[in-house]
């Protein structure tokens, strides 16, 4: 894949109680399993305060960037993402979607057009998936526009009409892990 890979991992973990990207999910931490997703990525970037995390050499090289606007949520590790990226493409995710695959990225880059600028997985309801995304680096301005005005919300990173949605995934693909009983789900 040609794909920038993009975690980002500099939550509060508010709801979970402590540091939900070092929870244990058969055996692996939602942090691991979200970079093994993107492992086909030539270029790895992960979105978190430095020195926070420690990744397992079998994952490969992963270039830590802080949150260029700590505390402001997912939008803001976006525009952290695209400002460290290459000029291209970026599967951008979080730590509480483990149930990601290569297979999801690589159905998702399948969909790239000229002229969008994201590329969205939609539900079993078609709501879009904002947090397991393609983005263009072009966004880079409009997210940073965006946080500058006080948006906050990651479904306003792409303008609608310059985004590809892809459906077929199942439920499973979006259980999102923000308690620790999230964990708990029979997978």
């Amino acid at each position: 894949m040609w794909l920038t890979g993009a975690v980002t991992a500099g939550g509060r973990s508010s709801r979970f109680g402590s540091d939900k990207a070092l929870a244990l999910l058969e055996g692996r931490t939602l942090l691991e399993r979200a970079c093994a997703s993107l492992q086909d990525c030539p270029a790895r970037l992960l979105i978190a305060p430095p020195g926070r995390y420690v990744l397992p050499a079998h994952l490969g090289r992963w270039d830590t960037h802080p949150d260029r606007r700590p505390g402001e949520g997912p939008l803001a590790g976006l525009e952290s993402a695209l400002t460290h990226a290459p000029p291209g493409w970026v599967a951008f995710t979080g730590v509480d979607l483990p149930w990601l695959t290569p297979d999801y990225w690589r159905t998702l880059s399948a969909a790239i057009t000229p002229g969008r600028l994201s590329v969205q997985a939609t539900d079993g309801q078609d709501r879009p998936q904002p947090l397991a995304a393609l983005y263009h680096t072009d966004l880079l301005a409009h997210v940073s526009a965006l946080l500058d005005s006080g948006e906050r919300r990651l479904r306003r990173a792409a303008p609608p009409e310059h985004t590809a949605l892809v459906g077929g995934f199942t439920a499973r693909t979006f259980l999102n892990v923000n308690t620790p009983d999230g964990l708990m789900v029979d997978g």
